[in-house]
């Protein structure tokens, strides 16, 4: 695998609906707090009735004493007719759809941990009675599936070979085809970042991008080698790329549908891996960084993402792609090097490499007059200190921006918060010597960052700057839906901003 210039194709759950759960291994249903305590959700009432028999007590009652609890995302595991039945707590009555996504993929979770010597068929059973919570449901469930990959000599095995929804809702199929489809990009992504840097470089991403958006309609994907990012004048990815024996790549991928009106570009960082350069990493910073290219992984998976979808809309993703190691050719810090479109950016810390790659990201996704452009990336450990790891920061060119993102990230369930960009950080940018530094106090890092990137959008640009660093790499244990290492996060936000858009 270490040689491929493509990662593996790894098989999925097969997903599709049912009126019954007949046939699962796995039943998972819901506990939530009711007024008069726990309660039951979903299961058909002949099935609650044949399990009070058997128990001589309600069901919620039997969970309880098993440990069961209604916090969201709990669970428990009761033997169930020869198979086994998982409780996941839902909270309250009521709940919005993101808390039905995370207790679906709690459970999902629970389930897939029963598989031993063969694949599960899981079916979940929650009262679900719209096609909207179909969808919802199935892509809880089909997160809460994901395992990260194993470079072993024993082949991985699927531990969830179907999902069933339990649900009487008319006209469910197309939600949970839009489900498998979102829920493949967000594999997709957490793949690559899940991938050790020694299987997934530049070169190797850059493959393994093109063969995802291969045979698309719409689609056109570029892929710009080092002597072409030479030619055209891309001097920030060719910087923090030149350290490496694995020479930089930028990839462009275009969907472009006939009849759409508005552009959305997408730029994500793809530091394939980061050491920090001549200002290198300590050890224990630098074991996760092949994560570093978590935001050109959302970018080109959400571009995938749409184009399946057919939303009419044109979207196109730049990822910048470099791996930053030192070396006798590595960048320095006072170096000055000219990004694309000719702006120069005086270098004050080679650890700060994401924003230079992205640079030419920005100037090169302006010249696509986008009528929406969004940058995203795991740019600075500032943003983890001021959102912590589960909430990214959004900083926009205007609330309307930030309105228009956060309305998307709201939909899709995922967690922004939104972060002032002020003339005091612009200051701080000052060089004597280049157009800009790259770099100024340690005080409002992320916002910093931000107020660099602007420098490269033109101005009037509907622009979001999303720093993602916290959420997109989960070194924790897992939780709801999201698994360890690689969490997708970004993709569903993307996606959900190119349906707002859609003509």
């Amino acid at each position: 695998m270490a040689n491929s210039t493509e990662l593996p194709n790894r098989p999925r759950p097969h997903l599709k609906v049912s009126r019954n759960a007949n046939g699962a291994d796995v039943v998972i249903a819901g506990l939530v707090e009711g007024s008069q305590g726990p309660l039951i959700q979903g299961l058909a009432p002949r099935v609650v009735k044949e399990a009070e028999e058997r128990f001589g007590a309600t069901l919620a009652e039997v969970a309880v004493r098993a440990g069961g609890k209604t916090k969201l995302g709990s669970t428990v595991v009761l033997p169930w007719s020869g198979n086994s039945l998982v409780l996941v707590g839902c909270g309250a009555e009521g709940g919005d759809d993101e808390n039905l996504r995370k207790a679906v993929g709690a459970g999902a979770r629970t389930a897939a941990s029963l598989a031993h010597e063969t694949s599960l068929k899981v079916a979940v059973d929650m009262g679900i009675t719209s096609p909207q919570q179909v969808r919802i449901a199935a892509e809880g469930a089909l997160l809460g599936c994901y395992k990260v990959p194993a470079i072993t000599a024993n082949p991985d095995t699927l531990e969830v070979s179907t999902v069933t929804i339990v649900s009487n809702a008319r006209g469910a199929k197309p939600e949970l085809e839009k489900a498998r489809i979102l829920a493949d990009a967000v594999y997709t992504a957490r793949d690559w970042v899940d991938a050790p840097a020694n299987v997934l470089y530049p070169k190797t991403f850059a493959a393994s991008a093109r063969s995802w958006c291969k045979d698309l309609e719409d689609v056109t994907v570029d892929v710009l080698d080092e002597k072409d990012l030479v030619r055209s004048g891309f001097g920030g990815i060719l910087a923090v790329g030149g350290g490496s024996a694995h020479s930089p790549r930028l990839v462009r991928v275009e969907y472009a549908p006939r009849g759409a009106t508005t552009t959305l570009a997408l730029v994500g960082k793809g530091i394939t891996f980061d050491s920090g350069g001549l200002n290198i990493k300590t050890a224990d910073g630098m074991y996760t960084m092949k994560s570093d290219m978590g935001g050109a992984a959302a970018v080109l998976a959400a571009v995938g993402a749409v184009a399946r979808l057919g939303l009419n809309v044109r979207v196109i993703a730049y990822g910048c792609m470099a791996e930053n190691m030192p070396s006798g050719s590595a960048w320095r810090p006072s170096d000055v090097v000219t990004i694309y479109g000719g702006k120069t950016v005086e270098n004050g810390n080679s650890d700060a490499e994401g924003r230079i790659v992205m640079a030419d990201g920005l100037a090169r996704a302006c010249e696509d007059e986008p009528d929406y452009l969004v940058d995203i990336s795991t740019l600075t450990g500032a943003c983890m200190v001021a959102l912590g790891n589960h909430t990214a920061g959004v900083m926009t060119s205007s609330a309307q921006a930030a309105d228009t993102l956060l309305d998307a990230s709201e939909a899709a369930g995922e967690d922004f918060w939104e972060l002032p960009v002020r003339d005091e950080f612009r200051e701080q940018l000052h060089s004597d010597i280049a157009d800009v530094k790259s770099t100024g106090a340690r005080e409002g890092g992320a916002i910093l960052a931000a107020a660099f990137l602007q420098n490269f959008v033109t101005p009037g640009t509907e622009w979001a700057h999303l720093d993602i660093a916290g959420p997109a790499f989960n070194e924790g244990k897992p939780h709801d839906y999201t698994p360890i290492q690689g969490t997708g996060f970004g993709v569903r936000t993307l996606v959900q901003l190119a349906a707002n858009l859609a003509d």
